[in-house]
């Protein structure tokens, strides 16, 4: 089993599966944002931004999949999952054990040479509350679900990231 995930991730058809997977959940949320006029927070602007470096991760082990640079993308994989995975049990925290002391931010931050927000307003603008409770699926809250996928997400590019090394056996 182990040799067999090593095969695959040398496969485009895996990381183009991976990007696959997240550029849908950002379709959703594009729907939810635009359609359901869901008002997107800071933190969820930022787990949009991991959902994007999974994309990316995706992308890059596409175009090289055999090559080292397929380990730049498990690392962009491996920190996206992780960073988005820590956004939203944040956000989920603030959701579950409101606070008038913990609230996220009122502005965000991204670096001054990649001002997304000024860039492409419709999508990286900010107009929500982190506290506000917006969205409900399947009884469970868009934070919450979040926490659900990035866990997935990180707990499938562990896995990878390990049975690269575990080379196949040649025959």
């Amino acid at each position: 089993m182990i040799r067999l995930l090593h095969r695959y991730s040398k496969h485009r058809l895996a990381w183009l599966l991976l990007a696959f997977t997240a550029s849908s959940l950002e379709l959703v949320v594009l729907y939810f944002q635009h359609i359901l006029l869901i008002k997107p927070c800071v933190l969820c602007i930022y787990q949009r931004c991991a959902l994007y470096g999974i994309i990316s991760a995706g992308l890059i082990g596409a175009l090289f999949p055999k090559t080292l640079l397929r380990f730049v993308s498990l690392i962009i994989w491996l920190y996206s999952a992780w960073k988005g995975l820590y956004l939203a049990i944040k956000h989920t925290n603030i959701y579950l054990n409101p606070s008038p002391f913990v609230t996220c931010e009122f502005f965000v931050n991204f670096p001054s040479w990649l001002p997304l927000d000024k860039y492409l307003p419709s999508i990286f603008s900010i107009n929500g509350d982190c506290t506000v409770r917006q969205g409900y699926f399947l009884s469970l809250q868009i934070p919450q679900w979040m926490v659900i996928i990035f866990s997935a997400y990180l707990a499938v590019a562990v896995i990878v990231f390990f049975v690269q090394f575990f080379p196949p056996r040649k025959t």
